[in-house]
């Protein structure tokens, strides 16, 4: 059978059966990840960056919940926030501690405290950093209090007091400050979406998708770092007449499988090029294990690929305008146009 190659997952017109997602008509949306660490109550235009920032992160300690307790915190998600000491943005970044930590990490050509993306990465990143501090000091206490702790006071003042400050160490404010994240995780804390169990290249690749679950859809974006900003081709990434993929961090089709499968497994950037890449693994649509890929085509030129993800659903970056989800095999794309299953 003859195969187009270089194809990008196109957009199509067509709805979607999402399974499990309960998307909130209001700003607060109830986004999840997978293994029971989810995310709910948090501003829509948070939750991408949240999840970003966690997936960066290897310390299991570090959490979505505990991030998004930490900017409810620090700021109640406002971004414009601003303090007496001069701390900015919705993680309440000083200039010295910015001048370490900022990146411009939303591509929008500034890299500034009161950005969302910027600023949660920022506070991922640092956050990260002082939970392996934290660990590696061997002082008593969980090791996400002691982070918390040298975030608001300075790592000096957990050293000092080989813990969380105390309640007579300036005024209480560190003591309260940990006892309020700790405690109000649990209102972030979301179900588990997707529940992925065992491991090898398949189900690691799937559990990895699925930190990313939420995240926009963009024409040509993503790869093994993970989500970035598209390009429009003059067919695709538009969005109401406009260019939306250019300006929009997030995942398509096969940036997102990339990204699921490496390093372990380095597949290629297209769609047509990862079937081209895995075919000699069939599989047979009775025989589909978490992790492989599925692959949709108009005659023998594919323009799709997505995860099973068990249960007759696969993960997927759909199409402009939708964000990576769960759907049925059956409904996510037409049903004439499955093309075939390979495993990497």
């Amino acid at each position: 059978m003859g195969l187009v190659i270089g194809v990008v997952c196109v957009a199509l017109l067509g709805l979607v059966t999402v399974v499990g997602v309960v998307a909130s008509q209001e700003k607060a949306a109830a986004a999840t990840t997978d293994g029971g660490e989810g995310l709910q109550g948090v501003p829509e235009e948070y939750l991408t960056w949240i999840l970003k920032a966690d997936a960066d992160c290897a310390e299991p300690e570090m959490t979505p919940a505990l991030l998004a307790a930490q900017l409810y915190q620090e700021s109640g998600f406002n971004a414009d926030s601003t303090s007496s000491a001069g701390a900015q943005g919705p993680a309440q970044f000083t200039p010295d501690t910015w001048a370490t930590w900022g990146r411009d990490s939303d591509g929008n050509g500034t890299a500034s405290p009161t950005d969302i993306g910027d600023a949660v990465i920022a506070q991922g990143h640092f956050m990260c950093s002082l939970i392996k501090q934290a660990k590696s000091s061997s002082y008593p206490g969980d090791v996400r209090a002691l982070a918390l702790a040298g975030y608001n006071a300075g790592w000096g003042a957990v050293e000092r007091f080989q813990g969380v400050p105390p309640k007579s160490y300036s005024g209480g404010q560190t003591y309260n400050y940990v006892q309020a994240i700790m405690a109000n995780m649990a209102r972030f804390q979301g179900p588990g979406l997707l529940q992925v169990s065992g491991h090898g290249a398949g189900p690691d690749a799937l559990r990895k998708a699925a930190t990313r679950l939420g995240t926009p859809y963009s024409w040509g974006g993503g790869g093994p770092g993970g989500p970035s900003t598209g390009f429009c081709d003059g067919t695709n990434g538009y969005l109401n007449g406009k260019c939306a993929a250019s300006s929009t961090v997030g995942f398509d089709c096969s940036g997102l499988t990339q990204y699921a499968y490496w390093p372990a497994v380095k597949l290629p950037r297209t769609a047509a090029e990862q079937y081209g890449s895995t075919s000699d693994h069939p599989v047979s649509r009775t025989d589909l294990q978490p992790g492989d890929l599925l692959f949709w085509a108009h005659g023998s030129s594919i323009y799709h690929v997505a995860l099973y993800a068990g249960d007759g659903n696969i993960l997927e970056a759909p199409r402009t305008g939708e964000n990576v989800k769960l759907a049925s095999i059956t409904s996510a794309m037409p049903a004439g146009d499955y093309y075939g299953a390979t495993r990497p």
